[in-house]
């Protein structure tokens, strides 16, 4: 026999991701002066559900872009160990460009630095991807000027490149993502005029 409070407890995981999915969309639509209640509505919950949910909006910013942050960190801890490590940097960073496609969620990024659910998750992230960039520049699929904040800062690169159209094919991000990865490659590799920068 199922316990009486398990629908409960389903009803408000349901709720909850209901929350999420809604205020992303209302952040996109209209910033971060979206209201809780514009929220709620679009969920279809009553507005104390919100705040049963997140004590705050700043809370619930934070809750998407850890979300997010966290589908990223599960795609390297994925493929940390591939047996070929070029790939393994390529299938990452087409995960990264594809949620960013899907979800454009950088202003909430800025809105939620200082959360320390997010800086821990980021710094995952940075973590992470040292990782993948390392054991690709060992294996000899990438150039070894490339570093782990060169491959940072490529990440949404593709997608904010078709973003100049007014009209893009929905994976045309995926033409210029094969444009960036040939270039990390070694073989017929200049010098690079400038070092890299390094993450704050």
């Amino acid at each position: 026999m199922s316990s009486p409070d398990r629908p409960l407890r389903t009803d408000a995981a349901r709720n909850r991701e209901l929350l999420l999915a809604a205020a992303e969309e209302e952040f996109a639509e209209h910033g971060p002066s979206a209201s809780v209640a514009a929220i709620a509505r679009r969920a279809g919950v009553a507005k104390g559900t919100v705040f049963r949910h997140f004590a705050t909006k700043e809370d619930l910013i934070a809750s998407i872009v850890s979300g997010h942050l966290t589908i990223l960190t599960a795609g390297i801890a994925r493929l940390a160990d591939a047996a070929d490590p070029g790939e393994a940097l390529l299938e990452f960073l087409t995960v990264a460009a594809d949620q960013r496609q899907q979800h454009d969620v950088d202003f909430l990024w800025t809105l939620s630095e200082g959360d320390p659910r997010v800086t821990e998750l980021r710094d995952q992230l940075y973590a992470g991807i040292e990782l993948l960039v390392d054991r690709a520049r060992a294996a000899g699929a990438i150039r070894s000027d490339v570093t782990s904040t060169d491959v940072f800062l490529l990440m949404c690169a593709p997608v904010h490149v078709v973003a100049n159209l007014p009209n893009p094919a929905p994976e045309l991000w995926k033409r210029y993502l094969a444009i960036i990865f040939d270039g990390l490659r070694p073989e017929g590799a200049s010098p690079l005029p400038q070092p890299a920068p390094t993450l704050p």
